[in-house]
This record gives structure tokens, C-alpha cells and sequence, in this order.
């Protein structure tokens, strides 16, 4: 049978991080957990399982990311978030892969709960994610934000059914809050890039992805959550803009 290591990074995840650790005891052979000096009970929760914890300052998503995998013993590695666990189905899927060994890299679905509602449109639904890959192999990018996965390749990829769940939000003020953080993240990029944005684009972006989200991905049929995804997200993607104005005149 052949070994996985379970990875994940962590600040401030006392909410989360106990539901995922324990969708992860019974698949991964061992869980190595790089926590950035977390002030909460993140700590104390992760020594009640049999975790590998390791104390490590904050050098970004993909930095922090590429040295967690390093500390893995296994080959293959899952790489999970504090807000994300693993359904049953998911956890039986990977038990019997481990039985025959891992090839290539392995594509999970995360469906979303958003303020205590399951997410199945407003483009968050279908969300692949690549979680299950060889460590020698696949690194991740040097993005200051949205990071992903750099893969040769001719590494198969693979989908399975079983989803990860996502635990994202508690509330709207949360979303706001995380999703400008983002933005701000994302501006310093198309900055960096030499991007341009001008007066209208603001409240164009806004209108733009409050449609898209809303009217063409059927947000409407998420209800009331469908209704604030879209609106934070389009107040965000203005802010983001702004944020890039800003930006733009302080380099002039």
C-alpha cells in the first residue's frame, strides 16, 4: 500500500481545523500541519491528533505551501485547506487508490458552504481542484494570490466523485472582508503586470460580475446566498480596481 502525507497551513483555524483533521486521520499515513504563529486554539486542537506541528513565519500561500510539502515523508501528498474536510465517499476513493498506488495527479470537486448553505451554482459549482500529486513533481506557482499548481505535462490526470467539502464563510461580513483582502492582493499584481484601469472600470467590472455570477451561472437559484455572493463579489471586484487606481497614481 502506498503512503500519503497529508498537508496543510494554518492561521487562527480553531473553527475549522478539528473537522478537518479528522476527515484526513483515517486516509493520510501522516498529517504535517505549518501553522504561522497562530494566536487562537489552533495549536492545542492539532496536538489532540496525531500531527506533525510545525511553527513557521508567514511567507505567502505558495512559499509557506512549497516548504510544508518538503516535510512530507510520502511521495504523494494531499493538500488541503483548514476550511476544507473530506466527504466519505472521497475518503473510501483515496483508501482504495493507496492499495494499487497513486499515478499522476488526482482532481477533487469542492462543493462550498456559504453562511450554513451548500453552494451548487453562482460558478462556484463545479470547483476542480488539484489536491493529490507526486511532491518531487509539482510545486506551486509564485503567485502573490490565487495560487496554483505547477504540473508537467505528462502527469495523467485524474477526477474523483467524492467532493471536499469547503466550509468558507460564517457570515457576510466575513466574505466582505476576505474577498477585499484578495482584491487588494490582486491589484499589487495587475500592477506589477503594468496593468491599466480607468475611470469607468470600477462600476463596470461590478455590473460585469454581478450578472455573471447572479444571471448567466444561476446564481438566482442559491437563493438569498446566491444573492450576497454576488453582490460581495462584485463590490469587491470594484474595490479591486480602485485599489489599482490607487496603485497606478502612487507609481506616476
Amino acid at each position: 500500500m502506498e503512503s500519503l502525507s497529508a498537508v496543510i497551513i494554518t492561521f487562527n483555524e480553531e473553527k475549522n481545523i478539528e473537522r478537518c483533521l479528522k476527515s484526513l486521520q483515517n486516509v493520510a499515513d501522516e498529517i504535517i500541519v505549518v501553522d504561522s504563529f497562530s494566536t487562537d486554539q489552533t495549536e492545542a486542537i492539532c496536538q489532540s491528533f496525531n500531527v506533525q506541528f510545525h511553527k513557521m513565519e508567514w511567507e505567502g500561500y505558495s512559499k509557506t505551501k512549497n516548504k510544508a510539502q518538503l516535510l512530507a515523508n510520502s511521495e504523494y501528498v494531499i493538500s488541503v485547506d483548514a476550511d476544507e474536510c473530506l466527504d466519505e465517499q472521497l475518503i473510501r476513493e483515496i483508501s482504495e487508490i493507496k492499495k494499487t498506488g497513486f499515478n499522476g495527479i488526482y482532481e477533487l470537486n469542492r462543493l462550498t458552504n456559504y453562511c450554513g448553505s451548500w453552494i451548487h451554482h453562482s460558478g462556484w459549482n463545479p470547483d476542480w481542484k488539484i489536491r493529490i500529486y507526486p511532491k518531487s513533481r509539482v510545486k506551486w506557482n509564485d503567485a502573490i494570490v490565487h495560487e496554483e499548481l505547477m504540473v508537467p505535462t505528462d502527469l495523467k490526470m485524474n477526477q474523483l466523485k467524492g467532493r471536499l467539502h469547503h466550509y468558507s464563510y460564517f457570515s457576510k461580513s466575513q466574505h466582505r472582508l476576505k474577498a477585499d483582502q484578495y482584491s487588494k492582493l490582486t491589484a499589487l499584481k495587475y500592477a506589477e503586470q503594468g496593468r491599466k484601469c480607468y475611470f469607468f472600470t470600477p462600476f463596470l467590472s461590478a455590473v460585469s460580475r454581478f450578472l455573471s455570477m447572479y444571471i448567466l451561472k444561476l446564481g438566482f437559484l442559491d437563493g438569498k446566498a446566491g444573492w450576497n455572493i454576488a453582490k460581495i463579489s462584485a463590490e469587491s471586484n470594484a474595490f479591486k480596481y480602485r485599489e489599482l487606481r490607487r496603485l497606478t497614481k502612487n507609481t506616476k
